[in-house]
């Protein structure tokens, strides 16, 4: 009786009582039918959750159990707008979300009051600044990347790769097109050359997967034809190998075919309505002197354009392997873009978000001390992406290694997206990560494109403000001794003491890098396979 009454089965009985008096005040006139039809319609409803047995608490708590279901649906955005503080990061914080929004809109992003950081704590890190600031006139930071007449300068801020299909029509357009207008590239992705990048008229990376769209065979071998004709193109200027991404490292992919358009069908050189795979390894080469023959194969095909490759560090002699191949042929990958495991992805499983593949620092730290060790660092350039958002990302990560770094996540926000993750439904609630013109109609491309261009513009500025105030007058000039880190026991050391510079050419002398994973595995490594000579021989 008290489960009746006052416990589980209260709504239900409530309900029940509820139909039975408007259904017999219909009956004999009291009131009109309308009255009858939502109570009863819950009553049936109620007797149905409990019968059922697909889902229990449904079984012991009728219709009361639906709030539950109704509140968890609404829960993500709850917490996000009433319950999240904001300096809690759900990838992004609501400070480093404002931040972005700010700079995208031309409203001043400054704080009142004082730092809210939590200076104590382990991590903390800062950067130091001189008694004598600089002044920069031209705060337009450019990397100069590959060699001859088609060598790119290339901005400090890039959009890292951004796929037409996991990304809308207008939104791949609107971040094109700003990139046009601020003068720096956006990385296609693995999605291939679209007609929107293509619309958009901005300097444009062609990013080459595993599965090989937009240059690929009927097959889904590579194609050296149909490459060398969308690789010459003017707008084309450079073109990046995806080994992996931080996000799902070793892993591969499918767009179910309901999902193959006919417009992502011809960027990507697939069928229509057909599943779209994309395999975890490259079917053009195994080892790293096959690896280095294909990016020099690229490199011809695009007319002598750069051509670099994409990692999230794994196993440390791999990479290992590909720099001793460097070496012994003399053939060289113009860049390597370093992509951390905070990484961001339309959909991966969660165990590969979690807990495959190398942190940004870690992994940069530790490409850049193996191209000093081999004498290769001033031939090869460096990209950094992660979860890379402020000015201070940026300095902070040129200091640990990188020429320039590319977001996608934070020219996203300027896009419109607020975080609502749910990229991989087709339901976006601004129209960016979505393929339903219903939805991405709102997302105007001429206002996006320019809070594209101007996060991008005043993100730079910043840049320049702090490179000013530290004494110095272009990123490349950062160095790990200008970074500052508390340690777990409260000290401070600068990261040059805590991630030592490797000498240029250290390994060539036969001299300790200090960099364990290099030192160990140096002597193992042969660049006709990326195993260790122990497991070739095994």
């Amino acid at each position: 009786m008290r489960d009746l009454l006052w416990g589980r089965y209260t709504v239900f009985l409530f309900s029940c009582i509820g139909a039975m008096l408007t259904l017999t005040g219909a009956l004999i006139g009291w009131w009109s039918i309308l009255w009858a039809i939502p109570t009863t319609g819950l009553a049936v409803l109620g007797v149905y959750d409990y019968n059922q047995q697909s889902r229990t608490l449904l079984g012991n708590y009728p219709l009361l159990g639906r709030f539950r279901f109704f509140f968890e649906l609404i829960r993500p955005e709850l917490r996000q707008y009433f319950w999240e503080s904001d300096s809690e990061e759900l990838p992004y914080s609501r400070n480093q979300r404002a931040m972005v929004y700010q700079r995208a809109k031309e409203i001043l992003a400054v704080r009142p009051f004082g730092s809210i950081e939590s200076m104590d704590e382990r991590g903390f890190s800062w950067l130091n600044h001189s008694m004598q600031p600089t002044q920069i006139k031209d705060s337009n930071f450019r990397v100069l990347v590959g060699e001859g007449p088609q060598a790119y300068s290339i901005s400090v801020l890039n959009i890292s790769g951004t796929s037409f299909g996991a990304l809308s029509p207008n939104a791949i357009q609107a971040l094109n097109t700003g990139a046009r207008l601020g003068g720096f590239a956006h990385n296609t992705g693995e999605g291939s050359l679209s007609k929107y990048h293509e619309s958009g008229g901005g300097d444009t990376i062609w990013q080459i997967s595993t599965a090989y769209f937009g240059c690929r065979t009927a097959q889904g071998r590579f194609d050296p034809e149909a490459f060398r004709r969308r690789a010459t193109l003017p707008q084309v200027k450079m073109i990046e190998i995806k080994l992996s991404q931080g996000a799902k490292p070793g892993h591969g992919g499918m767009l179910l075919g309901a999902k193959v358009s006919k417009e992502i069908a011809e960027a990507r050189g697939v069928e229509i309505g057909k599943d779209c795979l994309s395999p975890p390894f490259h079917t053009e080469f195994s080892t790293p002197l096959e690896l280095l023959d294909f990016v020099q194969r690229l490199r011809e095909l695009s007319g002598g354009k750069p051509v670099g490759i994409k990692l999230c560090i794994g196993h440390p002699w791999e990479f290992l392997s590909i720099v001793k191949a460097m070496l012994h042929t003399g053939q060289r990958i113009d860049f390597i873009t370093v992509d951390g495991a905070e990484g961001g992805t339309g959909a991966a499983p969660v165990e590969f978000t979690d807990h495959i593949g190398s942190p940004l620092k870690d992994a940069l730290v530790f490409v850049d001390n193996a191209l000093r060790g081999a004498g290769l660092r001033h031939r090869i350039r460096i990209a950094a992406s992660g979860k890379i958002v402020s000015a201070f990302d940026i300095l902070k990560t040129c200091a640990l290694g990188a020429d320039w770094v590319n977001m996608a996540r934070p020219f996203m926000f300027a896009l419109g997206c607020v975080q609502a993750r749910d990229c991989a439904s087709n339901r976006c609630p601004t129209g960016i990560a979505t393929m339903d013109p219903k939805r991405y109609r709102v997302l105007n491309i001429e206002d996006r494109s320019n809070r594209v261009f101007n996060f991008h513009k005043n993100t730079v500025h910043a840049v320049a403000e702090m490179l000013e105030a530290t004494g110095l007058t272009h990123p490349g000039q950062m160095t790990r001794r200008h970074i500052v880190s508390r340690s777990a026991d409260g000290e401070i050391h600068l990261e040059d003491r805590i991630h030592p510079t490797v000498r240029e050419g250290a390994l060539l002398d036969g001299l300790s890098t200090g960099d364990e994973s290099i030192d160990t595995f140096w002597s193992q490594v042969n660049g006709s396979s990326f195993n260790l000579k122990n497991q070739m021989t095994a």
